[in-house]
């Protein structure tokens, strides 16, 4: 990893044409509503990087692995490599309980629960597809948790937060979907962007980066 910018960002890779960064659990990946939501990811990075963009975002509880183009060509290729799922990313999640198959698919549809927005929620009728893929990496019977290897398919908002919710096991930590007691097992939500592969927009080399979660 090299050295981080002077406004506490942690680059994990970078060259000319774009970073790729591990933001902080905590912190907004854009800026948000009012003076108090400002402090976020990109704002941070144009700091030392004045031609950062947004291609794709992170939870602010969640840290990890995120992408920043640094020009236009860039941008406009990593942002049809998403659109087009080319861009595959892994996540590390700590679920509540052990989950009895080693592996597996949760194939649910998602929609916005717009009484109690930002909140989704699965709807077998109006939701749209979403696809999570999952593999346990170790199960701690003493504690009562799972930790585990999480692939989104398809790129949904709060898609393996609520998928793991869906299926009886909700993240660590999640003062969004999880029940009290679970939230109060961790100190931050326990998912984090681990691995991301992609195409260079520029060499068309095929690119891997991976950064371990803090948990």
């Amino acid at each position: 990893m090299t050295p981080c910018t002077a406004h506490s960002i942690p680059i994990v890779w970078q060259d000319n044409d774009l970073l790729v960064v591990n933001k902080p659990s905590g912190l907004l990946t854009v800026p948000g509503r009012g003076p108090e939501k400002q402090d976020c990811l990109i704002n941070r990075l144009l700091v030392d990087f004045p031609n950062s963009r947004i291609v794709h975002r992170l939870d602010q509880p969640t840290s990890g692995l995120v992408l920043i183009p640094q020009n236009h060509h860039a941008h406009k290729t990593l942002g049809r490599q998403f659109e087009t799922r080319t861009i595959s990313k892994q996540y590390i999640a700590v679920v509540d309980g052990c989950l009895k198959l080693d592996s597996g698919e949760i194939d649910l549809p998602l929609i916005c629960d717009w009484p109690n927005r930002p909140r989704q929620m699965v709807d077998h009728e109006n939701g749209k597809n979403a696809l999570t893929r999952y593999q346990v990496l170790e199960r701690c019977e003493a504690k009562g948790n799972t930790r585990l290897a999480l692939t989104p398919v398809t790129g949904r908002s709060h898609q393996l937060r609520v998928h793991m919710l869906a299926l009886g096991h909700p993240i660590l930590g999640d003062t969004l979907y999880a029940p009290e007691p679970v939230i109060a097992r961790a100190s931050r939500l326990q998912l984090h962007a681990r691995h991301i592969e992609f195409t260079h927009p520029v060499s068309d080399e095929k690119i891997f980066v991976t950064c371990e979660p803090s948990f």
